[in-house]
């Protein structure tokens, strides 16, 4: 059970998917205008990548056992495809100001290497199911909360800095997550992943 916690706190804090790995960066950075946005996007992105994760985890035991694991990259795929494809056409049917404020990104998800990426490592480093959903859980919160932050920081920016014209807009989104990146490094020896 301890295990299960400290992989949790690890995957936000000292191993942040975003910030660390830096794994996610197109829509981290292209929805992080506003934290309205962002925070809509973070959910979505912790629906998907848990939800995938608990799917992927018994196909690729299966495929294990099946001695058929090379197969496990194109069904990890079709699996998170489906699911954003789900969540697409529930937040255009039920939240439509959502999905409209996503734009095309919402569809990138299916894309979004943090989606696969925390489907690889379960595999790589032999997550049992609970240690599975608590790194996946525990990695797209990191995102939500590396994107609501951002976005914090940059609607902050925007009404009350003088930004030098030069670094206005991305240049200075990608000093903040520098910034950021380094203060998450400061987290390194809480936990290990």
């Amino acid at each position: 059970m301890n295990n299960i916690i400290e992989i949790f706190f690890a995957s936000i804090l000292n191993h942040n998917i975003a910030l660390i790995y830096i794994l996610g960066m197109c829509p981290l950075i292209a929805i992080s205008t506003n934290v309205k946005n962002a925070k809509g996007m973070g959910l979505a992105v912790i629906f998907v990548v848990t939800l995938t994760s608990i799917i992927n985890y018994p196909i690729y035991m299966i495929l294990k056992s099946a001695d058929a694991t090379q197969l496990s990259l194109l069904v990890f795929i079709i699996t998170i495809a489906a699911t954003v494809q789900f969540l697409e056409m529930f937040l255009e049917k039920f939240i439509p100001r959502l999905y409209n404020s996503f734009g095309i990104y919402l569809p990138l998800i299916t894309v979004n290497c943090v989606v696969l990426a925390v489907s690889l490592f379960f595999v790589t480093r032999e997550y049992t199911f609970a240690e599975t959903v608590s790194f996946s859980l525990g990695s797209s919160v990191g995102w939500l909360f590396a994107i609501v932050l951002l976005a914090a920081i940059r609607e902050k920016m925007a009404t009350q800095s003088n930004v030098p014209k030069g670094l206005m807009g991305k240049g200075m989104t990608f000093i903040i997550l520098g910034i950021l990146a380094l203060a998450f490094i400061g987290f390194t020896g809480i936990a290990s992943v």
